[in-house]
């Protein structure tokens, strides 16, 4: 394998990583978010407040999206080990 070669497959790995996580971390920016500005706009200074709506919404997310994830890095990690085996 090249060092082209190499360089592609970092970056097929960064990309699911991204695909992966990104559902969920925009999720919990977004609610993050819209929580602190309910706190600003309400003097409400309860950390439990800020904790509990966004577990929840993030475990919604995980479950929602967990089949895209699944498939997305099952369908990676196949190609992988195709051209691992291609190597020889």
């Amino acid at each position: 394998m090249t060092f082209d070669g190499n360089i592609d497959m970092l970056q097929m790995a960064f990309w699911q990583i991204i695909l992966a996580s990104a559902p969920v971390l925009l999720i919990a920016l977004a609610i993050g978010l819209f929580i602190g500005i309910f706190q600003a706009a309400t003097s409400i200074n309860e950390m439990t407040l800020s904790f509990v709506p966004k577990v929840i919404i993030v475990m919604l997310t995980l479950l929602l999206t967990a089949n895209f994830v699944f498939i997305s890095l099952t369908d990676y990690f196949t190609f992988i080990f195709d051209q691992i085996s291609a190597l020889n």
